[in-house]
């Protein structure tokens, strides 16, 4: 099989060995990895089931001087500290008189979608995901700041509602500017929750974001692509909720947040939900022993991906803090799944 092959076959809920993975890097990681083999060989081990391309540059970053740049909607975020932080949102009030909210052209790359397509063409062997970056709850609080946003929703529901239809709206182009391309799906990012919960509650996602997300996973299934969302934190409140409205993959699943151990996860959803993440970026990678890391890896392949539903990865790429060791260990894991 290829590798897109494996991938397929585990959204499809049947079993592959190996179980496909994903390994990213940040910070120095990777090149303190080429110094413990002795060379950048060890990447060549790590066969790219899944590919990302992209044509709409969801988040333009226009430089205004080494400390800050300016976004597509026009905030302004600092940024030469980890993480970013959002300095000046563009609507200062609940209101969008006075405020130009920007056309879907503006963030519609043609160059980017040539590339994808060549890209699409010489990856053909590969899962392909069109990717479309940050999602609407996300964007809400770009444009309001993550403060207000909150209190929008609780105390000025028409205008947190009308925001999220104008991004929606937005999306919906991107969705099908980018459908355009020949992936297998288009994948999503929206932090609906933090480690304790649904940030907004369960409730007033369910008011405000359950139907304009139906909406954009209908499109996507209407174009004949999968839908994949990432989102970090404990959104265990809302699983029913997007699986009914069709999302076929979670990405990220963070074993530290509440209600999201993968493997309680897979017993209660694992039959209609693809699971894609689950080792923990915030515990067992960087903490535990690289004995504890292969274990690990061990019973995510056995457990998580019996029946199928599974992608093999870190809840994130691995982080500037993870040691070398441990990150010698998930490698080996990752790539000897016999071992």
């Amino acid at each position: 099989m290829q590798p897109r092959d494996f991938v397929l076959e585990q959204i499809r809920h049947r079993e592959t060995h190996p179980v496909p993975f994903t390994l990213g890097f940040e910070g120095d990681v990777a090149e303190r990895v080429d110094k413990h083999y002795g060379s950048p060989d060890w990447r060549q081990r790590l066969t790219p089931y899944i590919v990302s391309v992209a044509a709409v540059e969801t988040d333009i970053r226009t430089p205004l001087d080494d400390a800050h740049h300016r976004d597509g909607y026009g905030g302004v975020w600092r940024t030469d500290r980890r993480p970013w932080h959002l300095e000046t949102p563009p609507l200062a009030k609940p209101s969008f008189d006075g405020y130009g909210f920007p056309k879907p052209g503006v963030f519609l790359r043609p160059e980017w979608k040539e590339k994808a397509r060549k890209t699409c063409q010489e990856q053909s062997d590969k899962f392909l995901i069109g990717s479309l970056g940050w999602g609407l709850f996300e964007r809400s609080w770009n444009l309001r700041g993550f403060e207000n946003a909150l209190v929008d929703a609780a105390t000025e529901p028409d205008f947190y509602a009308e925001m999220l239809d104008r991004l929606t709206e937005l999306y919906l182009a991107f969705v099908n500017y980018t459908a355009d391309l020949p992936v297998d799906a288009i994948m999503f990012g929206d932090d609906w929750g933090d480690q304790r919960g649904v940030i907004l509650g369960p409730e007033r996602w369910r008011r405000f974001l359950k139907p304009c997300w139906a909406r954009l996973y209908a499109a996507v299934h209407a174009r004949g692509k999968l839908v994949i969302t990432h989102c970090c934190g404990s959104i265990e409140a809302i699983l029913p909720d997007v699986i009914e409205i069709g999302l076929d993959v979670l990405e990220s699943v963070q074993p530290e947040a509440a209600g999201m151990n993968p493997y309680g996860l897979k017993k209660r959803w694992g039959d209609r939900l693809t699971f894609w993440g689950g080792l923990g970026s915030q515990s067992t990678i960087p903490f535990g022993t690289p004995a504890a890391i292969r274990a690990e890896v061990r019973r995510l392949c056995r457990e998580m991906g019996r029946g199928g539903g599974y992608i093999l990865a870190p809840a994130k790429g691995l982080q500037p803090e993870t040691p070398t060791e441990n990150a010698v260990a998930v490698i080996e894991a990752f790539t000897k799944q016999d071992a």
